[in-house]
């Protein structure tokens, strides 16, 4: 997945397709304490893209409970998982929503410190993303970002856009780009569905992304024919489609995923 460098960062980005709850905070949990594993200085970073500066104030019977960090951070529970895959301390500045973004620029704005430029999305809004990236990521060997919600949600464009502009800035052998989709399995038909799976990874390209790694949620296994369709549909050679079936943990999902060689 990612080769190993003193001085270089190295990025892993995970998107979810499909429906919001796919799994994308297990899943990119569990990447992260593979890499570890391997050795690897590893942080994880999780963007949401609400316009609430943190998870403080949001209800938890809407958005969760909050995870509290050891800098005092009201931030998204994801981070809580990360750090009980992880065994780590996160600080909040791996918790980057879009309320952080705007309140940023608006604020420098105020105080005259674009100097009387017009403050436009492009390049002020992706250029905050990206700077607070770099920052959460900064002496790590390698950084997973997770982006909340799906990437059909217009909230995740800005995202999605900083991320691929990040991509021409250091290179595309720096950063690999993880899709976690979901495979229905209607009870009508009791058969396993990739028509989602394949309008995800057509609503990624929109963006200029093209995932590198696929994770297919489902119930069950994923089969040969839903495998055969998924590789057909995203140009991905066989070993690059990772399935996650449910299982009785969630902490055997590292596990699951080495028995498919994903960290390799």
């Amino acid at each position: 997945m990612v080769h190993k460098s003193k001085k270089d960062t190295r990025f892993i980005v995970v998107a979810g397709g499909v429906i919001s709850g796919v799994g994308k905070g297990i899943a990119t949990a569990s990447i992260g304490k593979i890499i570890k594993e391997y050795g690897f200085n590893t942080t994880l970073i999780k963007i949401d893209p609400y316009l609430n500066c943190d998870a403080g104030t949001l209800r938890p019977t809407e958005h969760g409970e909050v995870w509290v960090t050891e800098d005092g951070g009201e931030i998204d529970q994801d981070l809580g998982t990360y750090e009980r895959f992880m065994d780590i301390e996160l600080p909040k500045k791996n918790n980057i929503t879009l309320g952080q973004i705007y309140k940023a620029i608006i604020d420098r704005e105020r105080a005259g410190e674009y100097l009387g430029k017009t403050v436009q999305f492009i390049p002020h809004v992706t250029n905050e993303i990206v700077d607070r990236i770099k920052q959460a990521a900064q002496g790590y060997d390698v950084a997973v970002i997770e982006i909340g919600g799906t990437v059909g949600d217009y909230e995740n464009v800005p995202f999605l856009l900083a991320l691929k502009g990040f991509e021409r800035e250091i290179g595309s052998d720096y950063i690999a780009y993880v899709l976690v989709t979901y495979l229905p399995v209607p009870s009508h038909i009791d058969e396993m569905k990739t028509k989602p799976t394949q309008q995800a990874i057509r609503l990624l390209g929109e963006q200029g992304i093209m995932p590198d790694f696929i994770i297919c949620r489902s119930k069950y296994p994923l089969d040969d024919i839903r495998r055969k369709k998924i590789e057909e549909f995203a140009h991905l050679p066989p070993e690059n489609l990772i399935a996650a079936p449910d299982i009785s943990s969630i902490y055997h999902m590292p596990l699951e995923f080495e028995q498919q060689e994903f960290g390799r």
